[in-house]
């Protein structure tokens, strides 16, 4: 099935607690061909809390895609990566993470922690602009996302 069926909507699930960051990363990927239902939660705490439907989020849908920030407050994003590739029902979850760290270190531990992919935040607007357009570039339009399982 190619994403780019226009009656095809995605799940997505903004893990960001940079509200700046957020909005702009919401608005670009609001302006996407593809239909996208866009999630937002400012810790990896809420996050876990999303991904297994507990307290605020009980209705909440299953993620098609996830963006990750790796500095988070009350769990970071690492911690929040590791439980999500551990989990047989959550692991195929594409999660890309978007960091301001650009540490080769960071990144040989985010892939080893299974993450799809790795982007570096960029400071200038117009590159932050284009870093989301890449993801929906790549992940709405030439990727093959994992059937729904709900």
């Amino acid at each position: 099935m190619n994403n780019s069926n226009p009656f095809k909507s995605l799940e997505i699930l903004l893990v960001e607690d940079s509200k700046s960051d957020a909005v702009l990363t919401l608005e670009t990927l609001s302006e996407s061909t593809v239909i996208n239902k866009l999630h937002w939660v400012r810790d990896g705490a809420a996050a876990i809390d999303f991904l297994y439907k507990r307290g605020h989020y009980t209705d909440a849908p299953r993620p098609d895609l996830i963006v990750l920030d790796l500095n988070l407050p009350k769990k970071n994003g690492r911690d929040v990566l590791t439980i999500i590739k551990g989990d047989d029902d959550l692991k195929t979850i594409p999660v890309i993470v978007l960091t301001t760290s650009a540490n080769e270190e960071d990144v040989r531990e985010i892939y080893g922690l299974q993450a799809n992919s790795y982007l570096v935040k960029p400071v200038d607007l117009e590159q932050f602009i284009g870093v989301v357009k890449s993801i929906e570039n790549f992940w709405f339009a030439a990727v093959t996302l994992p059937p729904k399982v709900e």
